[in-house]
C-alpha cells in the first residue's frame, strides 16, 4: 500500500509512542553509580490525619530502596573532584575522621580520579562494610550537586551545579526548586514521608493509612540487625551495632550497612526510613532558606525520634554525623538512546520520507514485533 501524507503522520506518530515505550525499557548505559529504586504508587492518596498531615501525592514515582551509600558518594568525588581541590566542599574532612560513621578519606598524592576512598568501619565491624553504610555529613547541597550529577549521566568536573537543581544562578543561602522534568533529584517532604508510612492496606484490604514506623509497625522498634521484624538502627538502651550499652565509644563505627533490617521495609519496599540516619527533603519544594529532614538516626535515644513524628529542618549548608540523603526519580527517556532507537524504530517501520511505500504486512510485522519485546522487557 502507498500511504498518504495524512497516514503517514499517523504512522510516524504511533512509531514515536512505540520509541517511547521501547526507550523506556532500554538499560542505560554502565555507570560508577546505580541507584535501585522501588515505585510508589496509590496516586491520589489521602493526607495522613494523624498528626502530620502530609503524605498526599498526586502522582506515582519512584524513590531510592536505599540510603546513597559511602561507596556511591565514594565515586561520585573522585568523579566530580579528581583532583580534589574541593571547590564546591562537597567533602567534609569529618568523613575521614569522625570514627563514629567514617567513612571517606583523602590522599593528595593519589592519581587523579582516585584520591578519595571508602575507610571503615573502626572499632568491631559486626557485619558491616566500608562502602554499604549510609554517606553522612552531607549539606543539602551536596545531596543536590549529587542529584546534579546524576541527572547528567555521572559526569566529571562541571556536572554539579546544574541539572536537577540550577546552583548557579539560586540566591546566596537559598535552596532552589527543582528543574521540572529532572531524572533524580531530593524528595518533597510529602513524596519521603509517603514512601515511609503510608500503606494502601493499613486497617485492611483497600483501608488506606499510615504506620508510626518506615517498618509497616505502629509498635516501637528493636535494633537487633537481621531479619527480625520491626526493627531499626537506633540507641534502644544500647546501641544497635555493639548491642551494648553506654556513652559513645571512640574509634567505634555505629552505622549500619543500608538494608541490614532485611526484614523491616516500609509497604513499598524503602529500608532504613526509621533510622540509621536522618534524610534532606525538600519540604514542598519550593525554594527557600531551610530544607527539612526525617527518620531519625543512629544517637537516636527514644523510639518518636525515628517515627513519623520526627521532623527537623535546617538551613540548605548545614552538616552532621548522622544526616544523609536518598533520591526520587520521574523517569524519563534515555536521551543517550534517543537517536539511535528512533532510527531502529522509523527504520523498522520504513519511514524514509512522506510518500515511502510501506506495505501493510510489514507494518504489522514490525509494530507486533516491538510490542512483543515490549512484553518481553516487563
Amino acid at each position: 500500500m502507498r500511504l498518504r501524507p495524512s497516514s503517514f503522520r499517523g504512522v510516524a506518530a504511533a512509531a514515536v509512542f512505540l520509541f517511547a515505550a521501547l526507550a523506556s525499557v532500554v538499560p542505560a548505559p554502565a555507570r560508577a553509580v546505580t541507584i535501585d529504586m522501588v515505585t510508589v504508587g496509590n496516586a491520589g492518596n489521602a493526607d495522613d490525619t494523624g498528626g502530620s498531615y502530609i503524605g498526599r501525592v498526586d502522582y506515582s514515582y519512584q524513590i531510592s530502596k536505599y540510603d546513597v551509600t559511602i561507596g556511591q558518594y565514594t565515586a561520585f568525588l573522585n568523579a566530580a573532584d579528581p583532583t580534589g581541590i574541593n571547590p564546591n566542599a562537597i567533602y567534609n574532612s569529618e568523613m575521614g575522621t569522625h570514627t563514629s560513621i567514617s567513612g571517606i578519606s583523602y590522599d593528595s598524592t593519589a592519581s587523579d580520579g582516585s584520591k578519595y576512598s571508602a575507610i571503615g568501619p573502626s572499632g568491631t565491624a559486626y557485619g558491616q562494610t566500608a562502602a554499604n553504610r549510609p554517606i553522612t555529613y552531607v549539606s543539602w547541597c551536596d545531596a543536590a550537586r549529587f542529584a546534579n550529577w546524576m541527572t547528567n549521566g555521572q559526569g566529571g568536573p562541571g556536572t554539579t551545579e546544574t541539572g536537577a537543581y540550577n546552583l548557579l544562578t539560586a540566591d546566596p543561602g537559598v535552596a532552589p526548586a527543582k528543574t521540572p522534568g529532572a531524572a533524580f533529584s531530593i524528595p518533597t517532604a510529602n513524596e519521603w514521608y509517603k514512601a515511609a508510612y503510608f500503606s494502601p492496606n493499613y486497617g485492611g484490604p483497600g483501608l488506606e493509612g499510615y504506620y508510626k514506623y518506615a517498618t509497616q509497625s505502629d509498635a516501637g522498634p528493636g535494633n537487633i540487625i537481621g531479619s527480625g521484624n520491626n526493627q531499626v538502627n537506633y540507641h534502644a538502651v544500647v546501641w544497635s551495632v555493639t548491642q551494648q550499652g553506654g556513652d559513645v565509644v571512640p574509634n567505634q563505627n555505629y552505622l549500619t550497612d543500608v538494608g541490614a533490617f532485611t526484614n523491616s521495609p516500609s509497604y513499598y519496599g524503602t529500608f532504613d526510613q526509621s533510622g540509621n540516619v536522618d534524610q534532606w527533603n525538600d519540604l514542598d519544594g519550593a525554594a527557600g532558606t531551610v530544607r527539612g529532614f526525617r527518620g531519625g538516626y543512629w544517637y537516636s535515644g527514644l523510639a518518636d525520634f525515628v517515627s513519623s513524628s520526627g521532623s527537623n529542618s535546617r538551613d540548605p549548608f548545614y552538616e552532621h554525623d548522622g544526616l544523609g540523603f536518598r533520591l526520587v526519580s520521574v523517569p524519563e527517556i534515555d536521551p543517550i538512546h534517543f537517536g539511535p532507537a528512533l532510527a531502529l524504530v522509523l527504520g523498522s517501520l520504513g519511514l524514509r520520507a512522506p510518500g515511502s511505500s510501506i506495505s501493510g504486512r510489514s507494518l504489522n510485522r514490525s509494530i507486533s514485533t516491538i510490542l512483543m519485546l515490549l512484553e518481553i522487557r516487563r
